[in-house]
C-alpha cells in the first residue's frame, strides 16, 4: 500500500538500535518512497530525535521516561509528537501504517510487535523473540488480523527468497548457515578465558551487544531454528544447521528432486532490510557487492553441539514446546546480561540456560501475559543460580575483566 503521494507509510520500533539504524539508512536515502509516521527507540533521545527531523516522522515514542525530557528539547518547535513509556512505544506500534520494522530487540518487544501485528500490516519481523516464546500465538494473530510476515534475520530473509511455498510438498529440509562466531575454532578450555571483548568481536558481521555474544555462544542459531520452525511450519528435525565462516551464503532450501536453492550476498544488514522494504519489489541498496572471485572459496562444516551447547538447547526446548522456548530466551538474555555486567563467565552462559530449563517445569503458553509471567520466572531463576555459584562465577569472569 501507498499513500496519494506514491510513498509507503512506514514505522520503525527500535530505531536506535543496529537494524533500526540500517533501516532508517536506507529510508533516508530513499525519501521518495516512505513517509515515516512513527518511531519508538528506548532511551537515546539524541538520535532518536535526528532521526525524527530527518524524516519528518509524525510521532515519536521514547521507552525511558527519563529521556523524555530531552526529547522533548530536541524536538521543540518541530511539531512533531513525542511521549515516553511502554504505553507510549504501543502507540507507535498503533499508528497507522502499511508497513512496520519490528526492531525492538529480547522479550520488550513482544507486545509493541504483536501490537503491530493485530493491526493487519506488512511486518519487517526482526525481533527474533515474538516467534520463540510465542510462535503459535503470533502466527495464530498474524493469520486472523491478515497481517503479512515478512522475515529480516538475514538467515531467514535468504530462505523466505528461495522457499517455493506454493510447492511446500517438493521441499525437503531448510538450512540455516551460520558463521560460527569469534571462537569457532576454539576448544572449550580457550573459550572458558574468553572476556566480554573477545566475544563481541565477529568476524563479519557489525551487530549490537546482544546478538554478538548470542553469535559466540551460536545461541542465535538456535533462537533462529526456532523461529524457522514457525515462520515456514517446518518440523525440527528438517531444519538443518551449517557453519559457514564467510557468512556469504545466507541460507539454503534442498528440494526432494536433490535441488539446493540458496541466497548469497555480501554480509550486509540492509540488503535483507531493503527487500522487506519494498517487498514485493527490489530497490537498489548502498551495500558492497559479491565478488566471488575475491572472495575465492566457500567452505562449510558441521557445527559442533559439544562446544556449543546452545545449539543442543534450542533443539530439546523447541521438542518441549509450550513455555520451553520462553525459558530457553529469557534465561539466555539474563546469563548474557550477568556475563557482561562480569558476574559469570563465557562458557557459563549455557551453564546457566541448561540449568534453568531444566528447574522450571514446561506448561502450555495461553496468552503474552502468560508468556511474560514465565519469562520473568525464568530470569528469577537464572539469579537465584549466579548466587548459588557466585564465588565460582566471579573466579571465571574475572578471567575477562582487564579486557
Amino acid at each position: 500500500m501507498v499513500t496519494a503521494t506514491g510513498r509507503r507509510r512506514i514505522s520503525v520500533l527500535g530505531s536506535t538500535g543496529s537494524v533500526g539504524r540500517s533501516t532508517m539508512d536506507l529510508v533516508e536515502r530513499n525519501p521518495e518512497r516512505f513517509e515515516v509516521v512513527a518511531l519508538a527507540g528506548g532511551a537515546n533521545a539524541d538520535l532518536i530525535a535526528e532521526q525524527a527531523k530527518r524524516t519528518r516522522a509524525g510521532f515519536v515514542a521514547i521507552a525511558d521516561g527519563a529521556a523524555w525530557p530531552a526529547l522533548k528539547a530536541a524536538l521543540a518547535g518541530t511539531g512533531i509528537e513525542s511521549a515516553a513509556g511502554a504505553e507510549a512505544v504501543l502507540e507507535a506500534a498503533r499508528r497507522d501504517a502499511d508497513w512496520t520494522m519490528a526492531a525492538i530487540v529480547g522479550a520488550a518487544g513482544l507486545a509493541p510487535t504483536l501490537t503491530a501485528v493485530r493491526q493487519g500490516r506488512v511486518i519487517a519481523l526482526a525481533n527474533k523473540e515474538s516467534l520463540v516464546c510465542a510462535g503459535d500465538l503470533f502466527v495464530a494473530e498474524a493469520r486472523a488480523a491478515g497481517a503479512t510476515i515478512l522475515p529480516v534475520d538475514s538467515e531467514h530473509n535468504a530462505i523466505f527468497q528461495v522457499f517455493e511455498s506454493d510447492r511446500r510438498p517438493g521441499i525437503e529440509k531448510i538450512i540455516l548457515t551460520a558463521s560460527g562466531g569469534p571462537f569457532r575454532t576454539l576448544s572449550r578450555e580457550a573459550m572458558a578465558s574468553k572476556g566480554l571483548k573477545d566475544a563481541l568481536a565477529h568476524p563479519n558481521w557489525s551487530m549490537g551487544p546482544k546478538i554478538s555474544i548470542d553469535s559466540a555462544t551460536m545461541m542465535n542459531k538456535g533462537l533462529e531454528l526456532i523461529e524457522a520452525h514457525h515462520l515456514f511450519d517446518m518440523p525440527e528435525d528438517r531444519i538443518d544447521i551449517l557453519v559457514h565462516p564467510q557468512s556469504v551464503v545466507h541460507s539454503l532450501v534442498a528440494y526432494v528432486d536433490g535441488s539446493v536453492l540458496a541466497q548469497l550476498g555480501s554480509p550486509d544488514m540492509r540488503t535483507p532490510i531493503a527487500y522487506a522494504l519494498a517487498w514485493p519489489e527490489r530497490m537498489p541498496t548502498p551495500t558492497p557487492r559479491l565478488d566471488l572471485a575475491a572472495v575465492a572459496q566457500l567452505s562449510f562444516e558441521a557445527p559442533d553441539p559439544v562446544r556449543f551447547p546452545a545449539l543442543r538447547l534450542a533443539r530439546e526446548a523447541l521438542r518441549a514446546g509450550g513455555t520451553a522456548p520462553v525459558v530457553l530466551n529469557a534465561a539466555n538474555e539474563a546469563a548474557v546480561a550477568a556475563f557482561v555486567e562480569r558476574r559469570i563467565g563465557f562458557i557459563e552462559i549455557a551453564a546457566v540456560v541448561e540449568a534453568v530449563l531444566e528447574a522450571l517445569p514446561v506448561a502450555p503458553v495461553a496468552d503474552i501475559e502468560a508468556v511474560l509471567a514465565v519469562d520473568r520466572r525464568a530470569r528469577e531463576e537464572v539469579e537465584h543460580w549466579i548466587g548459588r555459584h557466585r564465588g565460582h562465577a566471579a573466579r571465571v569472569a574475572s578471567v575477562g575483566a582487564a579486557d
